[in-house]
């Protein structure tokens, strides 16, 4: 009996699964692509919702479930190897509508974690920093920005939550690219200027336990006793820079 080249089962209420063989994928990603999405489009005739589970390590088969038009919705990890989650519903944009075709390659590009950090300093040209509860180093302050969120806004959200303080964030300092370490992906790390202060700032600090332990003016040295290489390296490059255009580093450097 030969072998069918794809599979549509129900496998919950208004759930679709649709998987096919290696054999048809041999026989060219275009050609494959017509089938599946042949095969997508009549399942959603019955089911609100049709996915497939394609092995992250099988990139042909990814490209095919994309351009079939179901979008990339996350990563189902499994120790007989990780499967990447792939849907469309009943209810998608169609993909030859600008709308639909956007939403389709936005789920599958790559996405960059951004970090916003606020170069605060004194007068003498110390530098703020925070001991944090949940690493030895000590870091400027700031933190990740949310999906959707201004960079720029974020970092004095996170210092107003953090700190307690009303710190606008001025002008880009610092791009810094941090390369993966230590189970975290890479990131862009932004670094705003914060302005000189008087170094009375400090007392009006109300720290967040859960996440801040201390907050002090540093001097360059104490900062490179404090904080990591990678964090000294990327304040040195964004002190260099004040009053400069923005800059770029990776990792400080």
């Amino acid at each position: 009996m030969t072998e069918q080249p794809t599979s549509v089962i129900t496998v919950a209420e208004g759930v679709a699964r649709i998987s096919w063989s290696d054999d048809l994928t041999a026989k060219g990603w275009m050609a494959a692509v017509d089938v599946v999405r042949r095969e997508v489009a009549a399942a959603l005739q019955g089911h609100p919702r049709v996915e497939a589970l394609v092995p992250a390590d099988d990139e042909h088969a990814q490209r095919v479930a994309t351009w079939s038009g179901m979008r990339r919705e996350g990563v189902m990890r499994s120790v007989e190897g990780d499967r990447i989650v792939y849907a469309r519903l009943v209810t998608d944009t169609p993909v030859n509508e600008p709308g639909g075709f956007r939403a389709l390659l936005n789920s599958f590009l790559p996405r960059k974690r951004a970090i916003s950090q606020l170069l605060i300093r004194d007068h003498d040209g110390r530098v703020l920093l925070c001991a944090l509860t949940y690493k030895q180093d000590w870091d400027l302050p700031g933190g990740v920005v949310e999906v959707g969120e201004s960079p720029q806004l974020a970092v004095a959200r996170e210092v107003e939550e953090e700190l307690g303080l009303t710190v606008p964030a001025g002008p880009l300092l610092l791009t810094d690219w941090l390369p993966p370490w230590g189970g975290w992906d890479d990131a862009l790390c932004l670094v705003f200027d914060g302005g000189a202060h008087d170094p009375a700032l400090l007392d009006q600090v109300v720290k967040q336990a859960r996440e801040i332990r201390e907050a002090e003016w540093c001097t360059v040295e104490q900062v490179h006793e404090r904080a990591a290489d990678f964090t000294a390296r990327r304040i040195d490059a964004a002190l260099a820079n004040l009053g400069g255009g923005p800059a770029y580093t990776e990792s400080g450097r």
